[in-house]
């Protein structure tokens, strides 16, 4: 079954970080990611740009808004994602406590729901 492991965190903290703690970070990202490589859970992952970036498009009685930034104001923002291939919930939510974001934010865990047609 696959999941997917959104990671959460402050991104105001995480801008404020030194460039040494931002490096220190990224390498447990990479040892993170070569580990679930090499255990075949890997699907993908990526890291999302800072929340300034985004767009919230919403269409209603037909007619197109679109807003800049994310949908909701909150504590901690969507900063990346690893979809993974898990046997189980609670294999998920094991490679989900290896995530370095785990330390200081959280993984939200998800089940994928694939389409049928």
């Amino acid at each position: 079954m696959q999941y997917l492991l959104l990671i959460y965190s402050n991104e105001a903290e995480l801008l404020a970080r030194s460039p040494v703690d931002l490096k220190a970070m990224s390498a447990e990202y990479m040892d993170f990611t070569k580990g679930i490589i090499q255990g075949g859970q890997f699907k993908a992952g990526d890291r999302l740009k800072p929340t300034s970036t985004a767009s919230t498009v919403r269409v209603r009685n037909g007619k197109l808004a679109i807003t800049d930034g994310p949908f909701a104001e909150t504590r901690e923002q969507l900063g990346g994602y690893y979809l993974i291939e898990a046997k189980n919930l609670d294999e998920a939510t094991a490679i989900a406590a290896r995530i370095p974001g785990a330390n200081h934010g959280s993984i939200e865990v998800r089940p994928t729901w694939p389409v049928e047609m």
